[in-house]
């Protein structure tokens, strides 16, 4: 992998409004998720919100630290590190099409 592709991936994850905007809403779930169980008492209504937020990339995530964890209980610490790349590949995601959509937009403004 060289730096240009580094450089790409970093790019598209946080270099454009749309991904900075998603990991700020993941980071806000994650940190309200948190602080409602010193708040409430009862962490089992705060933690499947994160989850949620990054529900399409957090089931392939989640399938593969299953496979890593077994039937065992996963960790806190590893479910929370699942969440967190679930929203970077979200994030990676979410820019590549944004990319897509402006340089199809700046194509067909340029054509005209």
């Amino acid at each position: 992998m060289g730096p240009g592709l580094v450089r790409t991936l970093l790019r598209l994850t946080i270099g454009n409004r749309v991904s900075v905007a998603y990991l700020v809403l993941v980071a806000f779930v994650i940190a309200k998720a948190m602080a409602d169980p010193v708040a409430s008492g009862d962490p089992a209504s705060a933690w499947p919100w994160p989850p949620l937020v990054t529900f399409p990339a957090f089931l392939l995530v989640g399938a593969l630290s299953r496979t890593a964890w077994g039937p065992a209980e996963m960790p806190n610490w590893y479910f929370v590190a699942t969440v967190v790349v679930s929203a970077l590949l979200q994030a990676l995601a979410l820019g590549a099409l944004h990319q897509a959509v402006r340089t199809r937009h700046q194509r067909m403004t340029s054509s005209c």
